[in-house]
């Protein structure tokens, strides 16, 4: 199956634009397009990434609806191992050392972009995630052989990135589970 990518933005014309270089010019270690999700408002992005894993998200800066900074922040709650990206047509500094510093961000891509720079930027940060999810299973693997983690915590962490959300259950005040947050609208 292919891993996904998140594109969110406010106007469409850049994100049908953002589609059409990744589609043409990004693919994964065996040579497979990525299957990209575009979304004009970052809350029904969120929405979608609480049951949809996202190897990248490419997020806009200035959003009416909430920052990107704000949309990057919740996405790393519910994603932790989603590469980020910012993209803007504004230099804000301080809105980039926040979203360095609080968000964790890998890059920050400015408008207009360069395709070939943009191409090779986003294959180089998705490389880097593979890596360090390699990383990451071996280590587990070493610390479960240790015995300092358990087979079922290895197992819960893998699932976790497969299925985000699938290993946090949500109890009622009557011990039942819930299928859904109470807070959560469904529209």
């Amino acid at each position: 199956m292919a891993e996904k990518i998140l594109l969110v933005d406010d106007e469409p014309h850049i994100l049908r634009a953002l589609q059409r270089l990744l589609r043409l010019g990004l693919q994964d270690a065996q040579l497979q397009p990525y299957a990209l999700e575009a979304f004009t408002d970052p809350a029904e992005a969120l929405r979608r990434a609480r049951s949809v894993p996202y190897a990248l998200v490419v997020s806009d800066y200035r959003m009416p609806q909430m920052t990107g900074v704000d949309f990057l922040k919740s996405l790393r709650e519910l994603q932790p191992d989603c590469a980020r990206v910012i993209l803007s047509g504004y230099a804000d500094l301080n809105g980039l050392m926040a979203a360095i510093n609080d968000v964790g961000i890998m890059r920050f891509i400015a408008k207009p972009w360069n395709d070939h720079e943009l191409l090779c930027g986003l294959s180089q940060i998705l490389r880097l995630r593979e890596l360090a999810l390699e990383n990451q299973r071996l280590a587990d693997l070493v610390r479960e052989q240790q015995g300092k983690l358990s087979a079922q915590e290895v197992e819960l962490r893998r699932l976790e990135r497969l299925e985000p959300g699938l290993t946090k259950v949500n109890w009622g005040p009557d011990g039942s589970f819930l299928l859904e947050d109470p807070g959560e609208v469904q529209l």
